[in-house]
């Protein structure tokens, strides 16, 4: 809803922080968990939450998708996939067919 005003939470582990939207992700606990290497560091974390979300942790993993699959997860937004793509090109891998 636009002009939605944000509100100040508290997560589980006690951080303050402000939402707008329903969403209950805290993102001091986000920045928290984020890798700091691997092709997960460089997605977002809607999109890294997404491949976890799915049991996707290492380019093996991956390749076993098509990107349509992956397209559709919820969090994965358009600018992941080159990201993605160049990780499985690293690795010698691509997406499923």
């Amino acid at each position: 809803m636009p002009g939605k005003k944000a509100t100040i939470r508290i997560c589980s582990q006690g951080h303050h922080y402000y939402k707008s939207s329903d969403c209950l992700t805290c993102p001091v606990c986000e920045q928290q968990r984020k890798p700091t290497e691997g092709f997960l560091s460089g997605l977002a974390a809607p999109a890294r939450r997404a491949l976890e979300g799915k049991g996707i942790k290492t380019e093996k993993q991956l390749s076993r998708f098509t990107e349509r699959e992956i397209m559709a997860l919820h969090g994965m937004g358009k600018t992941s996939i080159p990201k993605l793509k160049e990780a499985l090109a690293r690795q010698g891998l691509t997406f499923k067919t």
